[in-house]
């Protein structure tokens, strides 16, 4: 048991040194296109988004670890366990509907779909997407923070009278408003991304084998763009799936299994930062160009 919770100790402390000065990048190097050219791309807009919401998501759940690892009693504090688990999952549920913002840019940028409804996303996406980036995290906002606190408010009122029926009752309560609040923080966002990278993918696949099986001789295009695109939300997916089986491991009453989910799930701030950088050349060059300029300097003196 007590190594099970110092692995959370080193799993949160580690969580802080990857992702804290990645994410830190992704959000200097954007601000720096910022300076430079006065806005961002849409791809850009999100990474800065991703970047601050991962940052401020690594802090509580490195947070809750420790807590859980060196203050037990504290950890199961109702209003400190409420506070951390609202504004955690508040932060991963907006996290999510980012995923399924990027995914919806790359899919109607790389497919060029003539539905009405792809039309009228692009359109808005390319308008006002901040606007819209905004509205989504009002959205979340509302659906877990308030309602959650209210929920569980009642049920802890409805538990301390001396009725077991009235008790059971404030239980069902908190359980189907967590339900709903997951269908629409994370499968809802889940369902689209994952629609979005099957059609990116189709249409790339129909896109190569109509050119291959041209007559006119017309080059293959260079498709690396894409590639990188669909192998952005491939991995972001992944990250989403694996967060989905760290909710489904408490009920097989799986203890150590249940930690090393939980220790993976430390980390995903840092991995998804790795991704970033995968997906942007220019994030890339920017960093890079930064320690440059200051090993050199450092030479130089």
């Amino acid at each position: 048991m007590l190594s099970l919770e110092l692995s959370i100790l080193v799993f949160s402390v580690l969580g802080l040194v990857l992702a804290i000065p990645s994410n830190t990048c992704i959000v200097m190097g954007n601000l720096d296109i910022i300076r430079k050219k006065g806005k961002l791309s849409p791809t850009d807009v999100i990474f800065l988004a991703k970047g601050i919401v991962n940052i401020l998501l690594q802090c509580l759940m490195s947070l809750q670890g420790m807590i859980f690892a060196l203050f037990l009693e504290t950890f199961y504090i109702r209003q400190v366990f409420v506070f951390l688990s609202t504004s955690i999952y508040f932060l991963i549920y907006y996290n999510f509907w980012l995923t399924f913002w990027l995914s919806a840019h790359y899919c109607t940028s790389i497919t060029n779909l003539s539905y009405g409804f792809f039309i009228w996303l692009k359109r808005i996406m390319s308008n006002f997407l901040s606007q819209l980036l905004f509205l989504t995290a009002l959205g979340m906002f509302i659906v877990r923070v308030p309602g959650f606190w209210a929920v569980n408010e009642e049920s802890f009122i409805q538990s301390s009278v001396n009725s077991t029926n009235s008790s059971v009752i404030g239980l069902d309560k908190v359980f189907s408003y967590v339900v709903l609040a997951d269908i629409l923080g994370i499968i809802l966002p889940f369902c689209l991304s994952l629609l979005c990278l099957v059609l990116t993918f189709s249409f790339l696949l129909r896109h190569v084998w109509r050119v291959k099986n041209n007559d006119s001789g017309s080059t293959r295009p260079n498709l690396q763009v894409h590639v990188t695109a669909l192998r952005t939300i491939f991995f972001l997916l992944l990250i989403y799936t694996f967060f989905c089986v760290y909710q489904v491991i408490p009920f097989l009453s799986n203890y150590s299994l249940s930690i090393l989910f939980w220790n993976l799930q430390l980390l995903s701030p840092s991995v998804e930062a790795a991704v970033i950088f995968q997906a942007s050349n220019k994030l890339r060059r920017i960093i890079l160009r930064r320690f440059w300029t200051r090993s050199w300097r450092n030479t130089e003196t």
